[in-house]
């Protein structure tokens, strides 16, 4: 078994406004993660936030070390959080085996491992999207599921923006070092997440974008408030966001997506909004 990992410098405001849609790609967008039999991991340099989907369809797939830690172990001075955004499968925890469903996830602790990962039917296999931060003390393993997960009910249909985020790995939900990872669901006819715009550059994100038609397209903007650039996703395409840029967008169609944080605070608030007259 083989574990491919993948390297992500920062990208600095000025170099993304001189860059075209190509070297936008190349520094913020993540293609081709969900590859069957294949566990794929991108370490940026943001944050140092490990980014990867794991999709299994035979023999188990692991996590046990990878270079790019430069630990023994993967998770020895790291926390982790993991959804499934497919088929069942199983996700074991240092021996520990815990079941997920479609939209189920589990976050990892500091100091646990190896990671094992499994699906329940392989023709129709479980998809584990894997966010990884640094952490500096161990939280309980901990099982979360849709019930679990603190909703929070935002904007409206006039503005094309109503939409329920669930709070997955949050404080009000379970115990964390710095990792913040939660599941937002819109309402039938709205396009919009998070319009108008903030930026937070006490904390990087990163957006998964699922749940989508193989027509359906995402247009998600970035870029320095006055500076704005745009890339275009397809279903299960993620993008990288700094701390100084937007991470806003609309879909052709009905769409949900993951966002994950780290950084600084642990506050889902600390966000500063940009007023649409600034945006240019």
């Amino acid at each position: 078994m083989t574990v491919s990992v993948s390297v992500r410098q920062v990208v600095g405001p000025e170099d993304a406004a001189r860059r075209d849609t190509k070297g936008l790609r190349e520094g913020f967008v993540i293609e081709a993660m969900f590859q069957p039999g294949e566990l794929n991991l991108t370490y940026s340099h943001l944050d140092r936030m490990i980014v990867g989907g794991i999709v299994p369809t035979g023999e188990r797939l692991v996590i046990d070390g990878i270079t790019e830690t430069g630990t023994e172990r993967f998770l020895d001075r790291r926390e982790a959080a993991i959804v499934n955004i497919g088929g069942s499968g199983v996700v074991s925890v240092g021996g520990r085996d815990y079941a997920l469903g479609f939209q189920e996830a589990i976050y990892v602790g500091m100091g646990e491992g190896p990671l094992g990962f499994t699906s329940d039917d392989p023709a129709a296999p479980a998809l584990f999207y894997l966010l990884s931060a640094p952490a500096h003390r161990a939280c309980p393993t901990v099982h979360i599921t849709r019930e679990m997960a603190k909703k929070v009910h935002l904007g409206s249909a006039e503005e094309s923006n109503a939409r329920t985020i669930n709070q997955y790995v949050h404080p009000d939900v379970c115990e964390s070092c710095q990792l913040l990872v939660g599941l937002t669901m819109f309402e039938p006819g709205s396009v919009w997440n998070t319009m108008p715009a903030h930026v937070h550059d006490r904390r990087m994100e990163v957006y998964l974008y699922f749940g989508m038609q193989a027509a359906t397209r995402i247009f998600h903007f970035m870029g320095e408030p006055g500076e704005t650039r745009h890339v275009v996703l397809k279903n299960h395409e993620a993008v990288l966001s700094p701390g100084w840029s937007i991470h806003s967008g609309a879909g052709t169609g009905r769409y949900a997506f993951i966002w994950a944080m780290a950084g600084d605070n642990m506050s889902f608030t600390d966000m500063d909004k940009v007023p649409m007259e600034s945006l240019r």
